[in-house]
């Protein structure tokens, strides 16, 4: 294929009649298309309907520890899905607490936590004159949500094929005791689908921030979450690496089983070390009783142990695969050679990250819209929705049925198409 930049302005005119024809056929056609959020698609969900038929009203509804799961009781989460929850992380059972249905949800409160109360002793960052966190780019919407929320400063760190610019990383945390933390999906990132190398997770572990109350925080959603059997990424587990380094207490680890069982009723867990898990359970003895142990029971009890959820994720496996082979099929096949956009192609997680040429995000975006396929907002994957090239644009895969899935594609490559060549139409004026 030719790069379009080479084309004259009259082969880039012409072209553009045809792509636009084209365009006019699909948009007659009035679809409803989306392509925005990474949720699980139904044949997901079926995956894990046995979980409804694991308790009935005859079932023993007592925990290891003997503990009726239809009282009140047990602050941190009934000891089999402690013990469940730390195999998926990679932790010791005793460096788990469990939350309820949502890791958004335990994020949000570390941070307002942290705003009222202080991190171990520190001062509430309420009472600063400045806050600030790091957000590696192109990231996760809703983490830059709850920052941006609380008036938290974020500063973009940009992403690199092995994780987080972590010179730049290094040198901000080490100069500024404004910075108190750090957003991480450190395995199939949000959006680009990178896993963090061994060297990057080493320095984040050796880092020596000037804030004595700066955290890592750690968003492990989609450990394991992967792809493919023969080519699966491996991510060295941050919580050890921070206590060898002699910083136990630096991280926060998150994960859920949103996108292994339920989306809506899963089971949710925050992995630290010992003292920043006193602090953690002293605000829950405030915040709640005890989170829903019939539902962490319920999990227990389907999945068994960790191989159990593993297999489970092959089933997963075998949906998603052919949805992002066919989308990165598209993209292959329709904007190869034509320089006017780059993607990646993860091993895993739930999104393929796209870049377009500079300043056409939006305009892309609101192009596939009018031909009935929606997408995530350009500049999402940006803190205050701003991405300074107007250019990644992120790719939901999961959710339509693959016929559906093809023609979005098909219908998102074209309106690539179209915005690039007026792109470069202006450029020859």
């Amino acid at each position: 294929m030719v790069s379009y930049s080479e084309l004259s302005k009259e082969e880039l005119l012409n072209l553009k009649i045809q792509l636009e024809e084209q365009f006019s056929e699909v948009k007659a056609k009035g679809l409803k298309l989306d392509m925005s959020r990474g949720k699980p698609s139904a044949a997901q969900l079926d995956l894990a309907m046995g979980m409804m038929d694991v308790l009935n009203s005859k079932s023993d509804l007592k925990c290891q520890e003997g503990v009726d799961c239809r009282n009140y009781g047990v602050l941190d989460g009934i000891q089999e899905a402690k013990q469940l929850l730390a195999d998926m992380m990679e932790v010791p059972k005793d460096n788990i607490v469990i939350f309820g249905n949502s890791s958004l949800n335990v994020m949000y409160d570390t941070i307002a936590r942290s705003m009222t109360h202080g991190v171990m002793g520190s001062t509430p960052w309420c009472k600063l004159d400045k806050v600030k966190f790091l957000c590696p780019v192109p990231g996760y919407d809703r983490h830059f949500a709850i920052t941006e929320h609380f008036g938290i400063e974020m500063i973009n760190i940009p992403m690199t094929e092995n994780g987080p610019d972590m010179d730049l990383v290094e040198k901000l945390v080490s100069e500024d005791e404004a910075i108190k933390g750090i957003w991480c999906v450190p395995k199939y990132s949000n959006p680009q689908g990178i896993t963090y190398s061994d060297e990057t997770v080493h320095r984040f572990a050796k880092l020596k921030p000037a804030a004595k109350d700066f955290r890592i925080y750690w968003d492990n959603a989609y450990g394991i979450h992967h792809l493919y059997e023969d080519k699966q990424d491996y991510l060295i587990e941050i919580l050890m690496e921070c206590k060898k380094e002699g910083n136990p207490d630096m991280v926060y680890k998150f994960c859920s089983t949103s996108k292994v069982s339920f989306p809506g009723s899963g089971v949710s867990a925050i992995a630290a070390s010992d003292a920043n898990l006193v602090a953690i359970r002293k605000q829950m003895t405030i915040q709640t009783i005890g989170h829903d142990k019939l539902n962490q029971l319920r999990h227990a009890r389907f999945y068994k142990d960790i191989h159990g959820m593993v297999e489970h994720m092959k089933l997963h496996a075998d949906i998603l695969r052919p949805k992002f082979e066919t989308v990165l099929s598209v993209l292959e096949k329709e904007l190869g050679g034509l320089e006017i956009g780059s993607w990646l192609a993860p091993r895993g997680g739930y999104f393929i990250s796209f870049d377009a040429m500079e300043g056409c995000a939006k305009a892309i975006v609101s192009k596939a819209k009018e031909a009935g396929v929606i997408m995530t907002p350009a500049g999402a994957t940006f803190p205050y929705g701003k991405d300074p090239k107007d250019s990644n644009i992120r790719i939901a895969p999961s959710y339509p049925t693959p016929d559906e899935l093809k023609i979005a594609a098909e219908i998102f490559v074209l309106s690539v198409k179209l915005v690039s060549i007026d792109k470069l139409l202006k450029e020859k004026k």
